[in-house]
């Protein structure tokens, strides 16, 4: 028995759960882990496993949870911690995750998107917690810069010190973008809420059918963050209808303007794809997970849908002109470069 399922262990017995039968789900991008208990009595948790050795921190997890929770929405409950070691016993939310509902039945995708919309417009009419940290225009444009650093570092045949140069001349103006039209931090950003992320509970009412899970890395940030999350999915394709339709629910329900949150939406749109795309080629070159460069070409094309709005016109042809189109060549020579850099 190693180390880490030894202290799994003795923090399931002291929880009552070390003869619940243990089966593994499937993770994230990160470092942890997840199991699903069943216990004799027929009771079912999560069991979540997060190295603290490799960066990993359950605080912020059992913090955000609890908020959102406060709040009416379905976050998992915490039933047992230990943060030393990196421990959280969790509420089972079940498997029907919004990607695979919307597999199984096509006529459930728009009441989902729906439902996904109406339960951002319930959070965000709450202030975030306080001293939560702020998703700055400053640190937007570092994440937004890693597609330099990774995505066109990488696609290069032969990539040297000078590769990510061009994304000097691109911070210069996304910044001032960013602060001048998508500054507003008034609202808690789970970063990461899409329909991978989102499990539909039709048991539960209002909000509280969207269940949450993955917002450990939270935010104070615009209203438009997660909005651009779950309807530019990375992992699938969302029509532009629907879209377009959620945009103007959204709206229509915050009382926003309707022109400054477009201009926003589309602001954050890109600084997100475009951080997926060096999120995504890291993921590939540094951590050996060769199968995100598949969901490129879809992250690309809702950056071009973005630059297209007219907010993004002084850092189009930038963009355009410093980061290459993902052909098939280019893919192949991104996962021919895979595991080929060193983790930190």
């Amino acid at each position: 028995m190693t180390d880490r399922h030894a202290l799994a262990y003795a923090f399931l017995k002291r929880t009552g759960w070390d003869q619940a039968a243990r089966a593994p789900l499937a993770g994230d991008a990160s470092n942890r882990k997840y199991e699903r208990l069943c216990h004799q009595d027929g009771r079912a948790a999560v069991l979540m496993d997060a190295p603290t050795e490799r960066g990993e921190d359950v605080r912020p997890f059992v913090s955000i949870a609890r908020y959102l929770s406060g709040l009416g929405l379905s976050a998992p409950e915490i039933y047992a911690e230990d943060a030393r070691n990196g421990f959280l016993l969790l509420e089972d939310l079940g498997d029907a995750l919004f990607a695979r509902v919307m597999a199984d039945d096509p006529a459930l995708e728009r009441p989902l998107y729906e439902a996904a919309t109406d339960a951002l417009l319930h959070l965000h009419r709450a202030p975030p917690p306080t001293g939560l940290a702020a998703y700055s225009p400053q640190y937007m444009t570092q994440m937004a810069a890693l597609a330099y650093e990774f995505y066109l570092a990488g696609a290069a045949e032969h990539a040297d010190a000078e590769t990510a140069q061009p994304s000097q001349a691109f911070a210069q103006v996304f910044e001032p973008l960013l602060a001048a039209r998508a500054a507003e931090a008034s609202v808690l950003i789970q970063r990461d809420y899409h329909a991978e992320n989102l499990l539909w509970l039709p048991e539960r009412s209002g909000p509280a059918r969207v269940g949450l899970l993955d917002f450990q890395d939270a935010l104070a940030g615009h209203p438009a963050y997660d909005l651009v999350s779950v309807l530019q999915d990375a992992r699938r394709d969302v029509p532009e209808a629907i879209e377009a339709d959620m945009i103007t629910r959204y709206i229509a329900a915050s009382k926003q303007d309707a022109a400054s949150f477009e201009a926003a939406y589309h602001l954050l749109g890109a600084q997100r794809n475009l951080r997926i795309l060096g999120v995504f080629g890291r993921l590939c070159m540094r951590d050996g997970k060769a199968h995100y460069i598949d969901f490129i070409p879809r992250v690309w094309g809702y950056l071009m849908r973005d630059l297209a709005h007219p907010a993004l016109a002084p850092v189009c042809d930038i963009l355009r002109r410093d980061l290459p189109e993902p052909t098939s060549e280019i893919l192949q020579r991104l996962k021919d470069k895979c595991a080929t850099l060193p983790k930190p």
